[in-house]
């Protein structure tokens, strides 16, 4: 199996694998808790190809997609400047999107989609993340680091999710690059 995670643009091929994995995630993370048609509105009707290029093409914002054997499995999104009530505002938070899709939930795909993502954010001070209770990917965030920061609702159904919160450590940046 060739894993690999790269940075992808705001092009027609990159929101198409984007897209791709959005409505997949979508489905099966809502698949036991909402409605079928109201899952199937939500994608037709909300995912909108051209509201994703103008988020993609501005600066502040990083998409990273990870591809298993050519085939696009997980992404993750960086907005940085993004902050949430429950985060100190003195520090300077990113905003971050982690999905991957049940099916490719694996060890090497977690791993290489993470440490792409880590590095790609190691300019901020907090890593944040609104990630669903139901998420089997919450397991794995708290495991890399992430704490609880506060309860609330995620996603379009909103349905409970977490505040996850990762302080990034400006000593442990320096020694990882030197």
């Amino acid at each position: 199996m060739n894993i690999i995670s790269k940075f992808t643009v705001g092009s027609e091929e990159g929101i198409s694998d984007l897209i791709t994995i959005i409505d997949a995630s979508v489905y099966a993370l809502h698949q036991e808790l909402v409605p079928e048609k109201d899952i199937k509105k939500h994608i037709e009707e909300d995912i909108d190809p051209r509201k994703m290029i103008n988020d993609l093409n501005d600066l502040s914002n990083q998409l990273i997609i990870t591809y298993s054997d050519d085939q696009p499995v997980g992404y993750s999104i960086l907005k940085s400047g993004v902050s949430h009530p429950s985060l100190s505002e003195e520090k300077r938070a990113t905003e971050m999107s982690f999905v991957i899709l049940p099916e490719f939930n694996s060890p090497e795909i977690r791993e290489s989609l993470w440490k792409k993502s880590r590095s790609a954010a190691s300019f901020t001070d907090i890593i944040w993340i609104n990630m669903m209770t139901n998420d089997p990917l919450l397991e794995f965030l708290k495991e890399s680091g992430f704490s609880v920061a506060a309860d609330t609702t995620a996603g379009p159904f909103h349905l409970p999710s977490h505040i996850l919160q990762l302080e990034i450590s400006k000593k442990q940046e320096k020694q990882r690059f030197y």
